[in-house]
Formats: structure tokens, C-alpha cells, sequence
């Protein structure tokens, strides 16, 4: 029998044994050893460095386009402010730490803790850059906070 005319074997898929071997995939660790203090502080200082790069990246995109008011292009601007280049480095750490994060923490309980970013945001724009936050966006945060306990705890009863 040729080897196009026989069934197929595991030995013939060394990734499918791979997968069908690594029982992680079908049993995952529940939360408590996802979130570990260690997991859960490697989420929160890749979520908190990237709202730190997003406030440098709009202060940097502000002072670029009061630079451009008498003429003068924006993108040499931004591309030469040192808060914009700051602000994306900045970033580029906090895209490192996330990878790193996601390494070890499933992503369904990883990404809602980017409602903790948000807040960490929103009171920079407005106690950093001054910028006006209605009541109505503090609220719809409050509730984004409520959401983030939710999904977490709800995580946590499975």
C-alpha cells in the first residue's frame, strides 16, 4: 500500500501529537493560577505603561500642532517631538510587557483589565492635560469599573 492510499496516523502529524498530547489546551488552570500576584501585576503595569504612552503621545500630538499654527507640517512635528517619540517608546514597552502577559494569562481575563487603563487615562486628561471630563464620562467609567469586577469575579465562580 502506497502512503497515499493508508489512513493517516498521528506519526504522520507531529504537530496534531503535539497538540493532542499538551493537555493544557483541553484543562485549562483555573484563575487563581492564572492571576497570580505576579500574572496580575505584569497585566496592570502593561495596561498602566500604556496609558502613560497614550497621554505622552497626546500631549506630544498637541504641542506638534501648536508648533504647525503658522504654517510648517504636522507629521515633521510629531516625528521630531521628543513626547511623541517618548510616548511610543513608552508604548513599545508596554506592547513587550502585554506579550509577556498574554503568555501566561488567557486573554478573555487579561483584556478587561484594559478598563483599569481607561481610568488611568481619563484622570490624566483630565488632572494632566487639563482637558474638560463631563459627569456623564465619569459615570460611563464608574460603570466600565463595574463591568471589570464582573467579568473578573464571574471568572473567578467558574
Amino acid at each position: 500500500m502506497s502512503t497515499l492510499d493508508r489512513p493517516s496516523t498521528r506519526a504522520d502529524h507531529p504537530v496534531a501529537e503535539d497538540i493532542a498530547s499538551d493537555a493544557s489546551l483541553s484543562n485549562e488552570p483555573t484563575l487563581e493560577r492564572h492571576l497570580t500576584p505576579v500574572n496580575l501585576i505584569l497585566v496592570i503595569t502593561a495596561v498602566a505603561i500604556a496609558a502613560v504612552g497614550q497621554v505622552l503621545l497626546r500631549h506630544g500630538m498637541r504641542v506638534a500642532k501648536e508648533a504647525t499654527l503658522g504654517g510648517g507640517s504636522l507629521a515633521l512635528q510629531a516625528a521630531t517631538s521628543p513626547y511623541v517619540l517618548g510616548g511610543l517608546a513608552v508604548f513599545g514597552v508596554s506592547a513587550v510587557l502585554w506579550l509577556a502577559a498574554l503568555s501566561r494569562v488567557p486573554l478573555s481575563v487579561a483584556y478587561p483589565f484594559n478598563a483599569v487603563g481607561y481610568l488611568g487615562i481619563l484622570t490624566a486628561s483630565a488632572v494632566v492635560l487639563h482637558e474638560k471630563v463631563s459627569v456623564r464620562t465619569w459615570l460611563g467609567s464608574a460603570f466600565v469599573v463595574v463591568g471589570l469586577i464582573l467579568v473578573v469575579t464571574s471568572t473567578n465562580s467558574r
